[in-house]
């Protein structure tokens, strides 16, 4: 629950647009309590074919008779002097009189007090007195309608905004996360969290900010107007309230856990989902459709088996709340009804009322239980969605909270550019600390040198690469960029200086020119064409249909692998890095193609330093130094210095 507390507290800044909401919800319950109010003078002048006027001084007259005559009988009552074993029949007797006197005294107060209103404002005939009530009443209605919406869409506002702050929050969150802890969360833990977790917080927060206000306030409004014809019998009414309390309590448990496994299951939802749509090319190869659709067929089926649980319970809680609203009715229906047609105080000899009440009051009375019934069955829904948006935020937060490894220095080193010396020293390091891939790694490169990187597969050459680019910290040693570790520099400094041209080439779903801009934000179009010439890109870039404008498709999908390296290569070239970084950067360009992307490199690489993951020999006639890493340690070294032609 702190969690989602914490949710609530987001909205703070906002309270300006809760306390307008918190106003137009009083405002809703007040008319709410008030148009059932109002039947009360109705009934009085259609029961009796009389004026509101004549009403009230008939009201004034008999309140002002019966008080005079309580008085009397309290004062014959004192007079007189009780028998030894009646004295508390005596005290009993004396009290009621006196609740009654000042019962009356105080209709005929008010009465005396609406006098003056009602003579001059309202219409004399009964038939114009109810016309101009019902006008009221419509006219209310429409008010209270009118406040509502206001309500309703300021929660929403507020709370749309709340989610929509997480979601940048999360989407932050992912973007500065150490490596290690991003794969442990995944793609599709992450779109779980932006989506699914979100939705079920928005939720939450709309049920508190409005149907948690809104509906306990006309269920107050109304008990408090039948409170005012009769505390009593009110709190009478109420006895069923503990039990359906304890129903209610058992139903929110059992929501809230459905709640938290639905929302940990849509994780695997997701994965399911984007695993089989972003292969689909290895899917359809191997003609595993029919299994992924048997996988897809699973989760959703798990998904609905826990979403029918879900259903189940919120289902009960409708009922369980309409339960107490139909018992307090029930209850005020028959014992009320008694009062009124014996026109009895007391039940079962306990005290419902000072005085009998009329049938207008038991009406009005009715009609107050019933407005406070239909608010307590809509809190049905304002618990479900509090029990969800609890379970979100207890998945989100902690997500939030979550401390990435990669820890900016506070206050960062600055080195010259371009640097001169960067050091591996005494490197140790495994994803699973355990289980080293990186044995004591000591390596020097200086600036402007060629550096090809050879080995078997799973040797630690691209771990290498990640402690450059700190995507990892190593649990032992450092990495130098001229005597300063890479941890005491900013990681925007850092990163600023490279680029990383991989295997796996990552394009983004937008057009040719988006991606190799990609590398320098701010660079003009006559630059990303130059940067696609020396790429080689430039050629089979202008035959497409669109040109540079070409959409490449999600990962760059309507490309050949060697097209998506050359743009890839080109987004490097424009970005114009201290240290270029080519991870089997040309494994998939055709020979003539790799030929003159050589040239390219060999010509660029003067000005900066190149480190080359590669097992084609091609690519090493480019390097001044190969080195072997096997085993996570560094083998053999060719420290044959290379001519630059």
């Amino acid at each position: 629950m702190q969690h989602f507390v914490r949710a609530l507290r987001d909205a703070l800044p906002y309270w300006k647009y809760l306390a307008i909401s918190l106003l137009c919800s009083v405002g809703v319950a007040s008319l709410w309590s008030a148009n059932i109010a109002t039947l009360f003078p109705i009934l009085e002048v259609t029961l009796h074919g009389e004026s509101l006027q004549n009403w009230n001084a008939r009201r004034l007259t008999e309140s002002k008779a019966a008080a005079v005559q309580l008085q009397l009988e309290l004062d014959q009552l004192e007079a007189s002097t009780p028998p030894a074993d009646r004295k508390a029949d005596y005290h009993f007797r004396r009290d009621l009189l006196a609740t009654q006197k000042r019962a009356e005294e105080a209709r005929a107060m008010s009465a005396q007090w609406l006098g003056p209103i009602i003579n001059r404002w309202l219409p004399t005939s009964p038939f114009g007195t109810v016309a101009l009530l019902i006008g009221i009443i419509v006219a209310s209605t429409f008010l209270k309608q009118v406040l509502l919406v206001s309500s309703t869409l300021l929660v929403s506002y507020v709370s749309n905004r709340i989610v929509n702050r997480i979601r940048q929050k999360i989407f932050d969150k992912a973007m500065r996360l150490d490596r290690a802890s991003y794969l442990q969360i995944g793609t599709s833990g992450f779109m779980s969290q932006i989506t699914h977790a979100t939705e079920m917080l928005t939720s939450g927060i709309t049920s508190v900010y409005g149907g948690a206000v809104s509906e306990p306030l006309k269920i107050i409004a109304c008990l408090l107007g039948a409170w005012c014809i009769s505390w009593r019998l009110t709190l009478f009414s109420l006895i069923l309230a503990p039990i359906v309390a304890v129903l209610v309590l058992y139903l929110n448990r059992q929501i809230r856990n459905i709640s938290r496994t639905m929302l940990q299951r849509s994780k695997g939802f997701h994965h399911v989902l984007l695993e089989a749509l972003s292969s689909m090319l290895t899917v359809q190869a191997y003609g595993r459709e029919d299994f992924e659709r048997d996988r897809f067929k699973l989760t959703t089926r798990e998904m609905m088996g826990y979403a029918m649980r879900s259903a189940f319970f919120n289902s009960l809680a409708g009922p369980v709340t309409e339960l107490l609203g139909l018992s307090m009715i029930a209850i005020s229906l028959l014992v009320g009804g008694y009062l009124v047609i014996n026109q009895e105080t007391h039940i079962f000899h306990i005290r419902m009322s000072d005085t009998p009440l009329s049938i207008s009051q038991m009406m009005v009375f009715f009609g107050m239980l019933i407005g406070a019934s239909d608010p307590i069955r809509k809190l049905s829904g304002v618990i479900s969605g509090v029990n969800t948006g609890t379970v979100a935020a207890s998945m989100i937060y902690p997500l939030l909270d979550r401390e990435s490894l990669i820890v900016e220095a506070k206050h960062p080193q600055t080195v010259a550019r371009p640097h001169g010396l960067l050091e591996f020293k005494n490197i140790t390091f495994g994803y699973d600390p355990a289980d080293p891939i990186l044995k004591g790694i000591d390596l020097t490169i200086p600036f402007g040198e060629k550096l090809a990187i050879v080995g078997p597969n799973g040797g630690g050459k691209s771990t290498l690469i990640s402690l450059l680019c700190r995507f990892y910290d190593p649990q032992q040693g450092k990495v130098l960029l001229d005597g300063t570790p890479l941890t005491e520099m900013a990681l925007e400094d850092l990163r600023g200086r490279l680029a990383l041209v991989s295997q796996q080439t990552e394009l983004f779903n937008d057009s040719v020119m988006y991606n190799i801009r990609y590398g320098r934000l701010d660079a003009t179009d006559a630059e990303v064409v130059e940067a696609a010439r020396k790429a080689h890109a430039h050629e089979f870039i202008s035959a497409m249909s669109g040109g540079y404008q070409t959409v490449v498709g999600q990962n760059g999908q309507r490309l050949s692998g060697g097209q998506r390296q050359r743009i890839a290569l080109a987004r490097a070239i424009l970005r114009d890095p201290e240290i270029l970084i080519l991870d089997e950067a040309t494994s998939q360009i055709d020979v003539a193609s790799e030929s003159l992307i050589h040239d390219t490199l060999a010509e660029f690489g003067r000005s900066r330093t190149v480190i080359m993951i590669t097992h084609r020999e091609s690519t090493l006639d480019l390097a001044d130094r190969i080195i072997e890493v096997s085993r996570g340690t560094i083998r053999e070294t060719d420290a044959l210095v290379r001519p630059a032609a």
